[in-house]
């Protein structure tokens, strides 16, 4: 049930219906529902929907409740990425440790058990509650029309209602794009292993997977992308199974959108390359770990908290990427192939000036479809909810 709530999400995304538990509830469409902190690349900004601005909290008032998927102390993963960003919101602003409420653990799964652990931070006084998971979104909504004075922001999703529920996410396909690069300058079989997520339903694992495999592309056109699901966002065996599967085909790099680092120990334990995903897996893998793609969500965490202190949250959306440091890749191993850095160097500049948009032109499907336009880059709302095809050089390991 679960995949297929998430495979619907993309076609609602794309018709930007109106869903969820009240007629406040809207599909976000990115390309003109953003902040001025997550501006968009093609178009203006426009008014979301609905936008109220608060009258602000006394920064000793405010108490800020997180519901995790896990436990951060287990890894390098999702979660410990997230919780680094709550870590330094904390910082920036000078909150105490009794104004953060953790809830771990809670699978996103669980309507029941994501309910429960928002209602405890209620009930211990939080007034803006962070939902980090995508499956806790469509419940972050429901409880938004409950209690209206509380605010409610949902990470990776596409819902949101311009008021006291708002969605945060970041263009993460640039950095995955210069990672690509990197992956495709240090190959010798041809053969790059990607252990994923979600299959081809869900917008988000699939761009970035097509992001790499772009990257890739630009450098090396003779390289293919072997793509792992294990359906499900985090299940360390699945996500073992799946990286021993694509490194037994031969895959001589691998990455991965899943939440352990068993992709980038496996891959040193073989000898051969990994790309970590959500923080620096360097520390996992030494000898393996080319470079990570990265989040910091701290970039977020604190202008969305300081908003509230300062009375100016809006409601609206936040969108943002390399240029607002929400995303990028870490230094590169010195152990990469001559010639790594200056391709990933090159191809950021034209990323942060806004001449390569990634998925620009005309983009040929593994399918044999066409997708994008000559002298276009295919717009926010598409990306965020419309990529459900793979890259020409992707396929798909059953």
């Amino acid at each position: 049930m679960n995949r297929v709530i998430k495979k619907l999400s993309a076609l609602l995304m794309s018709c930007l219906l109106l869903v969820g538990c009240s007629s406040n509830v809207q599909i976000d469409d990115y390309a003109t529902n953003l902040t001025g902190n997550g501006s968009t690349q093609d178009s203006a900004p426009q008014e979301t929907v609905s936008q109220t601005v608060s009258s602000g909290i006394s920064k000793d008032d405010i108490k800020v409740g997180v519901i995790h998927l896990s436990d951060p102390s287990e890894g390098s993963g999702y979660t410990y990425t997230h919780d680094l960003g709550i870590q330094g919101m904390q910082q920036n602003l000078g909150l105490s440790d009794d104004q953060i409420v953790r809830k771990l653990n809670v699978p996103d799964s669980d309507a029941d058990a994501t309910r429960k652990a928002i209602k405890e931070c209620i009930d211990e006084g939080c007034n803006i509650i962070f939902t980090t998971s995508w499956g806790y979104m469509e419940t972050t909504a429901q409880m938004a029309e409950e209690y209206p004075d509380i605010y409610f922001s949902h990470g990776t999703g596409y819902m949101s209602n311009g008021k006291n529920f708002n969605n945060y996410f970041g263009r993460i396909y640039q950095a995955r794009y210069l990672s690509g690069i990197v992956a495709g300058m240090n190959t010798k079989t041809n053969k790059i292993g990607y252990v994923a997520a979600m299959d081809s339903g869900n917008s988000e694992v699939t761009g970035g997977i097509d992001a790499f495999a772009l990257g890739i592309y630009s450098v090396n056109p003779d390289a293919e992308v072997y793509v792992k699901v294990t359906n499900s966002w985090y299940d360390p065996d699945a996500e073992k199974e799946a990286a021993e599967i694509l490194l037994d085909m031969g895959c001589d790099v691998i990455t991965q959108h899943c939440d352990t680092a068993y992709p980038q120990t496996l891959a040193q334990e073989r000898g051969v390359y990994g790309i970590g995903y959500n923080s620096d897996m360097s520390k996992e893998a030494p000898n393996a770990c080319l470079c990570s793609v990265i989040w910091n969500w701290s970039a977020y965490y604190t202008t969305a908290v300081q908003s509230i202190i300062d009375g100016t949250w809006d409601g609206s959306n936040y969108y943002g990427g390399m240029s607002e440091n929400l995303v990028g890749i870490t230094d590169l191993a010195d152990f990469c192939a001559e010639g790594t850095a200056d391709k990933v160097k090159e191809a950021k500049k034209k990323i942060l000036s806004g001449e390569l948009g990634v998925f620009d032109g005309v983009i040929e499907t593994n399918t044999g479809e066409n997708v994008g336009e000559e002298g276009k880059t295919l717009d926010d709302a598409t990306i965020t909810g419309g990529i459900n095809w793979y890259f020409k050089t992707v396929n798909v390991v059953e």
